[in-house]
């Protein structure tokens, strides 16, 4: 008799003969990118450092492409792009202390938008870890304990048998639902030491499917079948988990309303009767959503930005699909269904009624309405004319990754993504000089689109030397710089709460010139010329900057009334 766990894959005659027979000259270095590519890997990003030159050596005699950023973060940051462009783990290559210490802003941001990243970093020699005050370059205490509360997961390699599997079972967490970065270490001795271990020659990883409880998906369909109000809040999970036909599918046989989360943008389309957008910073979509008596909320733990900054208040029963079981009714009490969004909403899908209600574009209409009366009252014809300009000027299948900028803030409300996972902001951590790193790893992803990026005059100071990047690899980049002199945002906050600001003015370069002197052709534009000159330059292949002069303003919060 014979079972499954019995089953061994046996090799072939050519990787017995790869086996028993490996190249001359391999080092660990060798082990990490032929797993890599065992995995399915095509690119890594990275930076090289002393501890780290091994893996970087085996590179050169690897198939895999290698886009080197010229800052850790920004690597960080480009890495989860591809992820989330892509679907598929992202390999980035640090190291140690410092290298690796300096990606830790984008593993958070990676980690709060479920983006997967296999970050392999290098270690100080096998001989100091332990936590021993050897002295090393680079050393610290515990490297791995400065991951252990941003990643998903930590790996320490301390022989270099153990390199495959380490990577393997990091591979396979990072694309475990919810998808996330996780990070490896491998001593600098390992990688740099000659290998007698074979070619890595296999690698498929399976990662876990994460269903739904069937008694849980029944009481959730027979609560939204009854239900009088419906309403479905979709957020970033259900992009990730590729569920936007089935999200439309649910809320059509439902007639339930339908308001994406800012990491949810495109999961639903934007003027689809029963779409409420993405106006979540506004009252009357709050009350809305706190009049359903059944509110489905999938892929989001409606956290500060999603609940309008914690005043959302819910009188009906809240139904909650998260994948991450942390963020399962962690602020309303719900019926916690945790599992993968797209498995969840076809489990609905198969036991909920149809119901019928012809009110509800009406209703969804109203909302509407008197979201764009309120911005209308506040004369900001700037800004919408900025962010329409944008909108026209990028083709609807393009991607676009936006900085922490006041124009950003007003596209998580009032931008149509045209289609799932196109837009995407640094809005998960928070942190400044997302948009171009991470647009550059987009259009590594995919050369066949073009790829725009949106930032401030302060956030672009972060990543300025990417321009070198951008142009070392041509990659179709168009950067969007709206230059208001200093942190526009925070002006505006400081000035609310304090009557002034403080340390928000900046001294900026002439972004065209520098951006010239890369050798990216650049251009100075206004608000009646952007479309055009946004349009030209996505056009075109390769890098391209335009800087935008304006002081735009958010318009005015409703969670403060």
């Amino acid at each position: 008799m014979t079972h499954d766990h019995d089953l061994v894959l046996r090799p072939t005659a050519a990787q017995t003969e790869a086996a028993l027979n490996p190249p001359p000259g391999r080092n660990g270095g060798d082990l990490v990118v032929e797993t890599l590519a065992g995995l399915g890997a095509t690119t890594v990003f990275g930076l090289p450092g002393q501890h780290a030159l091994g893996m970087f050596d085996a590179l050169r005699r690897s198939d895999l492409r290698y886009i080197g950023l010229r800052v850790e973060n920004n690597a960080g940051f480009a890495a989860d792009a591809y992820g989330r462009i892509t679907g598929e783990a992202a390999p980035l290559l640090l190291s140690t202390g410092p290298g690796a210490l300096t990606s830790l802003a984008a593993l958070q941001e990676a980690r709060a938008a479920s983006a997967p990243v296999l970050a392999i970093s290098s270690q100080i020699p096998t001989a100091g870890l332990g936590g021993g005050r050897h002295g090393y370059l680079h050393e610290l205490p515990d490297q791995a304990a400065s991951f252990r509360g941003v990643v998903k997961s930590v790996h320490t390699v301390r022989t270099q048998s153990q390199i495959p599997s380490a990577i393997a079972e990091a591979w396979t967490s990072a694309l475990t639902v919810p998808h996330g970065p996780v990070w490896v270490e491998i001593p600098q001795d390992v990688l740099l030491s000659e290998t007698p271990i074979p070619v890595v020659t296999g690698g498929d990883t399976f990662p876990e499917e994460l269903p739904p409880r069937p008694e849980l998906t029944a009481v959730a369909a027979d609560l939204l079948s009854r239900a009088e109000r419906p309403a479905i809040i979709a957020g970033g999970g259900v992009v990730r988990a590729d569920a936007s036909g089935k999200l439309r599918q649910l809320a059509e046989r439902l007639a339930a309303p339908v308001v994406t989360t800012f990491g949810g943008k495109g999961a639903f389309p934007w003027t689809h009767p029963l779409s409420l957008q993405s106006w979540l910073e506004d009252r009357h979509t709050t009350d809305f959503l706190e009049d359903a008596d059944v509110l489905l909320v999938v892929g989001s733990g409606l956290g500060e930005l999603s609940s309008n900054y914690h005043t959302f208040k819910p009188r009906g029963r809240v139904v909650q699909i998260e994948a991450d079981l942390g963020k399962l009714e962690s602020n309303h009490p719900a019926l916690g269904i945790h599992a993968d969004a797209r498995l969840a909403l076809q489990a609905l899908l198969e036991t909920v009624e149809e119901r019928t209600d012809p009110a509800a574009p009406a209703r969804v209409r109203e909302v509407l309405d008197k979201v764009r009366d309120r911005i209308a009252s506040q004369e900001l014809t700037l800004e919408q004319d900025v962010l329409a300009a944008v909108r026209g000027a990028l083709p609807p299948g393009a991607p676009s990754f936006w900085d922490m900028t006041i124009l950003a803030y007003w596209a998580w409300s009032a931008f149509d993504a045209k289609a799932p996972n196109t837009m995407h902001s640094g809005q998960g951590a928070g942190g400044l000089g997302y948009g171009f790193p991470a647009a550059l790893g987009a259009a590594a992803a995919d050369p066949t689109r073009p790829v725009l990026a949106v930032s401030g005059d302060g956030g672009a100071l972060y990543s300025i030397a990417e321009l070198a990047t951008a142009r070392q690899y041509d990659l179709n980049v168009t950067w969007l710089i709206v230059d208001d002199g200093g942190y526009g945002i925070l002006r505006e906050y400081m000035t609310d709460a304090f009557g002034q600001p403080t340390a928000t003015e900046l001294t900026r370069p002439d972004y065209v010139a520098l951006a010239e002197s890369f050798g990216v052709p650049g251009t100075r534009t206004s608000p009646e010329t952007l479309e055009a000159d946004l349009a030209k330059a996505l056009a075109a292949p390769g890098p391209s900057v335009v800087v935008l002069p304006a002081v735009l303003r958010m318009f005015a919060p409703t969670h403060l009334d």
